[in-house]
């Protein structure tokens, strides 16, 4: 898992609601490569940015728009998999290990929650890394250490019934706890410049860490 977020340099935008500032706007700003799933793509357009590659069913695209991106349209038909997910197995074809995800959140909560959830799933294959307009999310697999601020909101979330958990540097610490609920990990807050979670076992856990509040 990379938390440096500067070193994110492939970017998928997602059609949610498009970065207005703060991390998610910088990454794409300083992005090398900017994977747009195609119903994103007046959005991307419209606030100054050109796309590397646009993926998607197409079904969402003006006639003007997918006629401007023809070449760099990579259409995907399949009904099993949603643009996200396209845009992410585009990536691994393409061998983009590397990847930062905005514009998953926003305009509806459903795809927020799907979005979440497949990024869980595709950081089995890719490093990824999620910044909404309000903060970061990152998947562990293992024992980590994370960058924060005194202060800084957490939030762990685990599916996980067999896995305790363990946490260093939280003002609400947790010892080889198993959580049956989804929502027993969250609305912690970090103590110092990093924190630390300990896997007792094998297992996935979706860490939330909000932009400070200076």
């Amino acid at each position: 898992m990379q938390t440096d977020l500067t070193l994110y340099k492939t970017v998928i935008v997602a059609n949610g609601a498009f970065p207005e500032r703060g991390d998610a706007l910088e990454l794409l700003q300083r992005a090398e490569r900017i994977i747009c799933c195609d119903g994103a793509i007046d959005k991307l357009t419209a606030h100054g940015f050109s796309p590397t590659a646009v993926v998607g069913d197409c079904d969402s695209m003006r006639r003007d728009s997918m006629e401007r991106w023809n070449n760099i349209l990579h259409p995907d038909k399949s009904e099993e998999y949603n643009d996200l997910q396209k845009a992410l197995r585009y990536c691994i074809k393409e061998r983009l290990t590397q990847v930062a995800l905005v514009g998953c959140e926003g305009l509806r909560e459903d795809h927020f929650i799907a979005n979440l959830s497949i990024m869980v799933t595709y950081s089995r294959m890719l490093s990824l890394v999620m910044v909404t307009q309000e903060g970061v999310f990152n998947v562990l697999y293992q024992s980590a250490t994370l960058p924060s601020r005194p202060g800084q909101q957490v939030s762990i979330f685990t599916k996980d019934e067999k896995l305790p958990l363990t946490f260093h540097g939280l003002k609400y610490p947790v010892r080889h706890r198993v959580f049956q609920f989804l929502w027993e990990g969250s609305l912690n807050e970090a103590l110092g410049e990093a924190f630390t979670i300990e896997m007792h076992g094998e297992g996935d856990i979706l860490v939330y860490r909000a932009n400070p509040q200076d």
